[in-house]
């Protein structure tokens, strides 16, 4: 069937991207112009285009308010575009104007495209100055406000400045990307969006050894490594050097693959394929098996017979589905629908010679033939991403040949048809005949919602009415009640000044913001408690996104706010005066807001993106299958069945895989990334088995959980491929259940040891903001359990929707639930941690006893050395922490660790135990079982009692000591201390180290048995236990 011409494509219109960089002050500059001062300057350098702002006399806190804009070349590759802003002192302008030196340095900073803000979200935000070289000296900030905007070509662009003219005038260079033994390096020339069809020579990669930095179809849009174009496979002969470059259309890309220096980054051979094949083309799906899919886009028809209402069925020899009604649009004939909808049938290649694909439209009410082409399966084009999308064209439609009614079939239908992989952009989208129900069965990717911290600031309310009628001596308890959506925290007591209407609070309420802020209200309700019931006095509203915005410790302004509906009534404008409150609000951006346990946390970046720092590396998941799944629901027939799906959540990204409907084994092979911008940070990849697809309508039914496996980023070698499988396990009332296992595949494709990875480990975890304005530990986890809330919710929005459930497991919201299990697990792991001090004292012991004589000759001869050269004590014992860390390399994990059973201590936990973990709060048991498990934990809690009085008794009686409280032993006690005292000052210390020594390391025989005199008189301090009641 031959195509007819298509429609020529619409054309839009062009678009430029703008950067837009407010140069405002800076503070506290170092004064350079020999004079005490500086003429400060600033030169700002983006993508080949520099710019700077006019020179302040004499001014070492500047005040500039200049914009200077710059054209960004590639909006697509913006985040990995650096702005440099320099500050230097104008030579021009000093004392000593007629030297010929250059200007003087005055300090930098740089900044990424992805910290750039779009207009309306920038702030100023104040940077401090960094210096350029180890022996420079600088101090001081510079304020910047950053934002970039899209904005439409202008006919007649104006002449560009000066100072830019003779960059745009070169011709451009190819962007050249060198991958060599794990590092990137991109050199990017400066490109003219002015100019129109012209062709640039294709971008060339040197690569040195795998993982390749391919684009992935799943990727976040801040990549390191960019490009979408097409490699070409080169001659065994070409592997090793590059001869000749041939010409190429825009944007191709031409790979030269050479040989791995070894088989270790490099996954595992799939399907017969040999890894260490330099000439075959790096697949985009590289850590999962390629599925093969036949992808069918049926985009529209027109001109068909009368019809009512029609669809697109598909059929081919193993599959057999229809598409959605059509729809048409308005002021359009309804003979020419549309339907835009994508399907991917599982297609295997071998068995596609000689079948057929027929592709046919029917009428829904009537179930009349309207046309239908046949196409030879062995025509189909293979498309393999980076490839351009395949074009649609119109094809014929056709009537069977038992159809004797003229007129009956007629039109066109456009479509394209062609053969991909999981890895082509429209499988996401795509009616997949792996599941058949479609709203909740796709593989979907989810953004948590953007969080704020809101501060509210209480400071005063005055000119309120309060009840005059009070008892004598009885002050007015007035508090403020804050309520932001579900949340709601109340202040403590105002005090009262001189002024009796007037009352003050200074207090910080914190609550926590969504985006869209324009769908939040702060209320504040002024409360008058000292009665039995509430009376209220007044409230306010305040809309969130006409907050400011605060980005560091910056003082913001408060604000008088007018209170209605005192008195009890309601709130009116046209009410009388109730009085007036003080407040400061701000949202705080330089928080991150925690929605994870701090203990699996996959993000610490603050919520201000302006703040973000520069990635350090991608984190790249396959998720293969599993195997041997428990059935979850039983079918009509009493057959077992599970339909498993995986959830895989790092940062702000979440991803679905499709769902496999009845499947004990089933095989997803999908692959995603992330940006990495911390390696201290966990990935959390959960399975679920999917009820949601058989809900009805206004019905909710949960989905089962079966399994979750949690990766540290920082556990994984750099460039290394991770393919493992992993138990899924699940904690039960009944005790722990296998439930199958995960295969896994996981890369963490960075820098091995440069400067910006192991800068990472020097930096502090969390943003700036809490060091500077810490949070409590109870207020910052009621924060944290409000954000799960507003991430749950916000994510059960999406269509298919990710339930509560599944959301709260993933994030680990019950992780700070008190059960028997986890304390004997915490328990048990601090008696772990001290067990090398354990062993350390076992074998000075056993030094002591000389129960192996060779050895406390040994360390007698040691001993010796370092007592006579005390310079060799530190770096001795900093050379054995080195010789252990060398003995333990042998004994490195070879794989990421899974969930640990026995370290959770859930192999042997008592069933009333788990009973005890998984009941409510309040609890939701009979009496008797709560006062069991209550006299239970008062008998544990009498033995912490025990251990906590041991180690005050202790501590007092070290204290007893010069406290007088026994006069006989602290007389004791100072006498033998001056006696040491006079002792060390007569004799060399080298000597009375040699004979304590020597004394601890004397031999049984010259032992007393019984406790020595020392220990003795320490146990014979008095405490104060004996003063307790």
């Amino acid at each position: 069937m031959n195509p007819t011409s298509t429609h020529p494509p619409t054309q839009h219109p062009a678009t430029v991207r703008k950067l837009i960089v407010d140069v405002v002050d800076a503070r506290d500059l170092l004064p350079k112009d020999g004079q005490g001062s500086s003429s400060p300057y600033v030169v700002a350098d983006f993508d080949g285009q520099k710019k700077r702002t006019s020179t302040k006399f004499r001014d070492l806190n500047p005040q500039w308010n200049e914009s200077l804009e710059f054209i960004v070349s590639d909006p697509d590759h913006m985040d990995s575009e650096e702005l440099e802003i320099e500050v230097f002192n104008d030579k021009k302008f000093g004392g000593n104007s007629g030297s010929g030196r250059k200007n003087h340095f005055l300090g930098r900073v740089k900044l990424y495209g992805s910290q750039f803000a779009r207009r309306g979200n920038e702030a100023l935000v104040y940077y401090t100055l960094e210096k350029k070289s180890v022996f420079s000296w600088i101090r001081g900030e510079i304020g910047l406000r950053i934002y970039y905007y899209d904005g439409l070509v202008e006919e007649n662009p104006p002449p560009p400045p000066e100072d830019t003219q003779q960059i745009q005038e070169k011709p451009k260079q190819p962007a050249v990307v060198v991958v060599e033994e794990g590092r990137v390096f991109e050199v990017t020339a400066p490109v003219d969006v002015c100019h129109e069809g012209s062709n640039s020579p294709p971008v060339v990669v040197i690569e040195e050894s795998p993982p390749p930095p391919v684009v992935h179809f799943h990727s976040e849009p801040q990549e390191v490594i960019t490009g979408t174009t097409t490699a070409h496979q080169m001659d065994a002969h070409q592997t090793h050097e590059v001869s000749k470059m041939q010409a190429g259309r825009v944007g191709e890309r031409v790979r030269i693959m050479r040989k791995m220096p070894n088989g270790d980054y490099s996954p595992r051979v799939i399907v017969g394929r040999s890894a260490k094949d330099p000439v075959e083309r790096v697949h985009p799906y590289d850590l999962v098996e390629p599925m093969q899919y036949l992808f069918v886009r049926i985009v529209k028809a027109r001109d068909l017979s009368p019809n009512e209402n029609p669809y697109v069925r598909i059929k081919t020899s193993s599959h057999l589905t229809k598409s959605k009604p059509a729809r048409h649009r308005p002021g359009e004939p309804t003979h020419s629908p549309e339907w835009h909808q994508v399907f991917a049938l599982g297609h295997s290649r071998p068995d596609s010679a000689g079948t057929t694909l027929e592709i046919s439209v029917w009428d829904s009410p009537s179930e009349h033939f309207l046309g239908g082409i046949l196409l030879d399966l062995s025509d189909v084009p293979v498309r393999d991403p980076p490839d351009s999308p395949l074009a649609p064209q119109w094809y014929h439609l056709e009537g069977a040949s038992v159809d004797q009614q003229p007129g009956r079939v007629s039109g066109d239908i456009q479509l394209s048809v062609w053969i991909g992989t999981q890895a082509d952009d429209a499988f996401p989208e795509a009616w997949s005949s792996d599941a058949a129900y479609i709203a909740h069965t796709r593989s979907k990717v989810y953004q948590s919602p953007k969080l704020w911290y809101l501060r509210v600031t209480v400071i005063e309310v005055q000119d309120l009415h309060v009840a005059s009628n009070l008892p004598p001596l009885t002050a007015p308890e007035i508090r403020v009640k804050a309520h932001l959506g579900f949340q709601m925290v109340r202040t403590r007591r105002g005090y009262m000044s001189n002024h009796s209407a007037s009352f003050h609070w200074n207090e910080d309420l914190i609550f926590v913001a969504a985006e869209p802020l324009e769908e939040y209200s702060l209320f504040l309700v002024v409360e008058d408690r000292t009665a039995k019931d509430a009376q209220l006095l007044g409230l306010v509203e305040v809309p969130v996104s006409s907050i400011e915005q605060r980005l560091d410790e910056r003082y913001v302004a408060s604000k008088w706010f007018p209170l209605e509906g005192g008195g009890g009534g309601p709130p009116s404008s046209a009410g009388p005066y109730c009085g007036r409150i003080h407040l400061r609000l701000c949202l705080e951006g330089g928080y991150h807001v925690l929605d994870e346990a701090a203990h699996v946390c996959s993000d610490f970046r603050p919520t201000a993106k302006q703040l973000w720092k520069p990635a350090i590396g991608i984190l790249e998941l396959g998720i293969l299958g599993a195997r041997g799944l428990l059935p979850m629901k039983a079918k009509g027939s009493g057959k077992g069945s599970t339909d498993a799906y995986c959830v895989a959540k790092y940062g702000k990204k979440w991803v679905r895989t499709r769902t496999m409907t009845d499947s004990f084994d089933p095989r997803w092979n999908e692959q995603y990334t992330w940006q990495v911008y911390d390696p201290c940070t966990v990935l959390t990849i959960g399975v679920f088995d999917n009820w949601r697809m058989f809900a009805d309508v206004g019905e909710e039914k949960v989905d089962c959980r079966i399994g979750k496996v949690r990766i540290r980023v920082s556990t994984l070698e750099s460039n290394k491929v991770y393919t493992n499988s992993y138990p899924l396990l699940v904690l039960m009332r009944t005790g722990l259940k296998k439930m199958g296992e995960i295969e896994l595949a996981v890369r963490f494709a960075c820098p091995s040891l440069l400067p910006e990875t192991c800068a990472a480990y020097g930096q502090p975890l969390l943003p700036r903001m809490h060091y500077l304005r810490p949070l409590g530990v109870t207020q910052q986890e009621a924060l944290r359990g409000a954000a799960t809330k507003m991430v749950a919710a916000w994510l059960q929005r999406s269509e298919p929707p990710l339930g509560q459930e599944v959301v709260r497991y993933m994030l680990d919201a019950d992780s700070h639930t008190w059960s028997m299990r986890k304390s004997k697990a915490n328990w048990f792991r601090i008696a772990a941690v001290l067990g090398w001090a354990v062993g350390l004292a076992k074998w000075l012991d056993g030094i002591r006893r000389w129960r192996n004589p060779i050895t406390t000759v040994l360390v007698h001869v040691l001993y010796l050395v370092l007592v006579w050269y005390p310079d060799l004590i530190v770096p001795t014992g900093f050379l054995y922490v080195f010789l252990i860390g060398v003995w333990y390399y042998r004994f490195k994990p070879k794989i990421p660790a899974g969930m640990d059973t026995r370290l959770s201590q859930a192999e042997t936990v008592d069933p009333d135990e788990l009973d005890e973990e998984f009941d409510t709060i309040p609890s939701s048991k009979p009496p008797d079982i709560i006062r069991a498990r209550y006299d239970r934990l008062r008998m544990l809690a009498a033995r912490v009692q025990t251990v906590l009085g041991d180690f005050a008794a202790q501590g007092e009686r070290v204290q007893a000591l010069v406290s007088w409280r026994d006069p006989r032993a602290t007389k004791l006690f100072i006498a033998v201390c001056l006696v040491i005292t006079v002792l060390l000052y007569t004799v060399p210390p080298k000597m009375v180290a040699v004979a304590l020594g020597f004394y601890y390391l004397r031999h049984p025989m010259f032992r007393d048995p019984m406790p020595p005199a020392s220990l003795n008189f320490f146990r014979r301090l008095p405490s104060l236990s004996d003063r307790l009641m």
